[in-house]
């Protein structure tokens, strides 16, 4: 469903030297994770890793031969890839065994054997990286293959493959294997564990593809070593689920990995095109079972980390990015003044907050920030209050123009009815404080730094040519979701503003363009356009990973639970295509603006798009 599918990486009890005991001990488990599409065992899990000489038993390799058979006659709908020393031309090689339907449908050597320091794999095996268009056991053997179950193509290396210079996988990866599995015998040392992690998540972010990882465990142990029975599961330099290590039982971890996710990627990162693609024996299959993504966790609010320390780092980053810029933008214009117009709202808040900063990086005064306050018909009185407050408490240049009187002489000037609160009437007043803001720059020497937000760029939601337009865009790259936790950071970094920007983050987003009622905000934008972590959902997954509209609408209603009903869900989705494809002409128009993370949408570098493209066929699908 929607290139979902469900893989298990288990770490079985093992029963050194007992074969039967070891297959009886596989097929439970793959009866009890039937419903995975695959299923990865680990190395020379038939016979258990550290047999040493018994592996030259004619006895071992007979019954070896008569247990990966009758495995193979267990295994139906799941494609189980398991651990097998086989016999080749009187040599003896490290295997993984994939098996469906029934039968043995392809036996990959390992290429690279660990001799070194505890291992002594040349003792008894032979290298596979010379087998190639062979077979052994009626089925096609070799380094040169490649399976494809349905869209999901698959490569198999074995441990050390993993840690050599060149590994397998990453030549897999460019045969067009998104998914990666490697059957390991891993023995455990301090440390060691951090880097096999590290490892796994490196090769599946640098295959841009996912990395299924199974190795030995603890009844592997003996003499000098112990094995820790380790599982993980990686996509695109991601852990999506690791097993528990040191278990005396049955271990292991299940994922549900997404193959559109990494088609997608691979499509957009033209590099991975480049790469020589090798010849691979392409083994076919049949169509792995899909998954309903119930195993997945989806981040309802994919900009912003989860954990507080990596949230506090990437606060801090993001403002160093948007101060930087904006101050090498200040040294090549020529140390001009810098206008912002502050409406006590989150985006105008960080934007000034970034310019006092960036000042502060050029040690230039922070007089030379001139912060407007621009109140109009819809401006509250605990919003004046609020902006004098920043303003004073960061020491800018601050002024107050009332622009009231101005709106109203236009609007009767172009016939407007004065009592219609309509479009004209709000977007009258942004595009007056626009003008005064560029007006004032032309007195004292500046430039307009823009206040508006990814979110609201990607939605359209500006007035073009009003708050749509500035010399310099900091935010442009920071969507809503994102912009309460920076300034929140910057709160916790300035305790004697801490009070006031805490209580801004608190207020209620709105452009205030509409006349208060009491005293009251009465215009509320997630009221019109619908709440901003929906949208930033969307648009994270629609523009980073080119999800379809059927797919976006299931992965919210898993990240989202309860939260929010089917058809809100379905009614905001449509809002967010519609408002997206209609205001591609305000993005090709918008100035410069400093991106901050993977999802940007200036035109002339991460997003273009013809603004005549409607929606249509996007919507049309939710409905079908």
């Amino acid at each position: 469903m929607f290139g979902l599918y469900r893989v298990s990486a288990l770490s079985p009890k093992l029963f050194l030297a007992n074969i039967e005991a070891n297959v009886e001990r596989l097929r439970s488990l793959i009866h009890l994770h039937k419903k995975s599409a695959f299923i990865l065992f680990p190395e020379l899990s038939l016979t258990g890793y550290t047999l040493q000489d018994l592996f030259y038993q004619e006895n071992v390799a007979q019954r070896v031969v008569q247990g990966v058979q009758k495995l193979a006659s267990s295994v139906m709908e799941n494609i189980v890839i398991v651990g097998a020393p086989l016999w080749y031309e009187d040599r003896l090689y490290n295997c993984a065994v994939v098996l469906y339907e029934g039968k043995i449908q392809g036996i990959v050597p390992k290429t690279y054997l660990a001799n070194y320091r505890e291992f002594y794999e040349k003792r008894w095996f032979s290298s596979g990286q010379d087998i190639k268009n062979a077979t052994l056991l009626g089925a096609p053997f070799g380094v040169d293959l490649l399976f494809e179950s349905g869209e999901v193509r698959f490569g198999i290396e074995i441990c050390e493959d993993l840690w050599s210079v060149l590994p397998p996988s990453s030549s897999q990866a460019a045969g067009g294997a998104s998914l990666l599995f490697n059957l390991s015998a891993s023995d455990e040392l301090v440390g060691k564990h951090a880097y096999r992690k590290q490892l796994v998540q490196n090769q599946s972010a640098r295959c841009i593809a996912a990395y299924v990882y199974a190795s030995s465990g603890a009844w592997e142990s003996g003499a000098d070593l112990c094995y820790g029975g380790a599982t993980l599961i990686a996509e695109n330099g991601v852990l999506l689920s690791e097993g528990e290590r040191f278990a005396l039982e049955d271990s292991g971890c299940v994922a549900d990995i997404d193959i559109h996710k990494l088609r997608s990627l691979r499509r957009a990162e033209t590099s991975f095109a480049d790469a020589p693609k090798p010849s691979y024996r392409i083994v076919e299959l049949g169509e792995p079972m899909p998954s309903d993504g119930r195993t997945r966790y989806y981040d309802p609010h994919p900009f912003v980390p989860s954990q507080k320390a990596k949230k506090e780092e990437v606060c801090s980053e993001i403002f160093s990015i948007q101060s930087t810029a904006l101050a090498r933008r200040i040294a090549h214009i020529g140390d001009p003044k810098l206008l912002i117009g502050v409406s006590g709202g989150l985006d105008s808040t960080l934007a000034l907050l970034v310019c006092v900063e960036a000042c502060k990086k050029l040690a230039k005064p922070l007089t030379d920030i001139f912060a407007l306050s621009l109140p109009g018909p819809g401006t509250t009185q605990e919003t004046i209050k609020i902006v004098q407050k920043l303003c004073q408490g960061l020491g800018v240049h601050f002024e107050e123009i009332d622009i009231t009187d101005a709106v109203r002489q236009h609007l009767r000037a172009i016939g407007h009815d004065l009592e219609s609160f309509d479009i004209t009437f709000e977007n009258a007043q942004a595009r007056e404080r626009t003008q005064i803001l560029m007006d004032k720059a032309n007195m004292v020497g500046g430039i307009v730094v823009g206040t508006g937000d990814l979110s609201e760029i990607a939605l359209g939601f500006a007035t073009y040519n009003g708050d749509h337009m500035a010399m310099y865009h900091v935010n442009a790259g920071v969507p809503k979701t994102l912009v309460r936790y920076v300034i929140e950071w910057v709160a916790s970094q300035e305790p004697e503003l801490a009070k006031t920007l805490l209580a801004i983050i608190d207020r209620p987003i709105s452009p205030e363009l509409l006349p208060p009622k009491e005293g009251e905000i009465t215009q509320k934008t997630e009221q019109i356009i619908g709440p901003y972590e929906l949208h930033d959902f969307f648009l994270y997954h629609f523009v980073k990973y080119g999800a379809r509209p059927k797919k976006l609408l299931y992965i919210a209603k898993l990240a989202f639970g309860q939260k929010y009903s089917d058809q809100e869900l379905k009614k905001y989705l449509k809002i967010f295509l519609s408002r997206f494809f209609a205001n591609q002409f305000k993005r090709d128009a918008m100035p410069d603006g400093v991106k901050v993370g993977t999802i940007a949408l200036s035109p002339r570098g991460d997003w273009r798009m013809a603004s005549d493209i409607k929606a249509n066929m996007w919507i049309k699908e939710l409905d079908e």
